[in-house]
């Protein structure tokens, strides 16, 4: 009597399985946009990467450790910064790069797991979030520091103020206001942190204080 074979999912070794690494962490940042960090599950995340489950906890073990790297990676692609040789160029620009990220999987993830209260309680979600937001300004700061170097910008200006007054209307309306966001609101964000910054009121505090 021939008994029926077991068709049995292929093991891949740990270390290895980019491929497959790539997959289940896409799929993690989507499941993340689509369902919020507190309805996100490894079985769905497995679903939609294509692999079973246990190819996801052999690798991470729990789920914090899984939304974890897949933030992490997310963190390390960052946003192009652009250097057109003009600081109001640069900053519109970036300021459409910023909307077109956070239209995206990445961007709408991140978001989910900011809003999370459920997250805000895992130390380790909660660093990587604050390294990740840490890291959008500093990457963008060159935009300024290069305005400044170049007198388009008053001396003393502080860059990460810049940045924050930039992306300021963008959070306000995705996340106060529930309004969308495209080209036009980024425009607009781009000329008033310019404005701001050419007015100097967003130069660094000590500065502040001496004028």
């Amino acid at each position: 009597m021939h008994s029926t074979p077991v068709l049995r999912e292929r093991v891949q070794p740990i270390g290895r399985g980019s491929k497959v690494r790539t997959a289940v962490l896409a799929a993690t940042l989507t499941e993340l946009a689509e369902t919020g960090y507190a309805a996100l599950s490894v079985d769905d995340v497995a679903r939609r990467a294509g692999v079973h489950k246990t190819t996801i906890y052999r690798r991470w073990q729990t789920r914090e450790n899984l939304v974890g790297e897949a933030l992490a990676e997310q963190m390390a692609s960052g946003i192009a910064v652009p250097d057109t040789g003009n600081v109001a160029t640069d900053l519109r620009e970036l300021a459409r790069a910023f909307v077109g990220w956070l239209a995206g999987p990445s961007g709408r993830a991140m978001l989910a797991t900011i809003l999370s209260q459920d997250a805000a309680r895992v130390p380790d979600i909660a660093a990587i979030k604050r390294r990740l937001i840490d890291e959008r300004f500093r990457h963008a700061e060159p935009v300024v520091i290069r305005g400044i170097e170049r007198g388009e910008l008053p001396a003393g200006t502080d860059p990460a103020e810049v940045i924050k007054t930039l992306i300021a209307p963008m959070y306000l309306r995705l996340l106060v206001t529930a309004e969308p966001i495209d080209e036009t609101t980024a425009d607009q964000a781009a000329q008033v942190a310019l404005l701001a910054a050419r007015a100097g009121v967003l130069k660094h505090s000590s500065e502040t204080a001496r004028g």
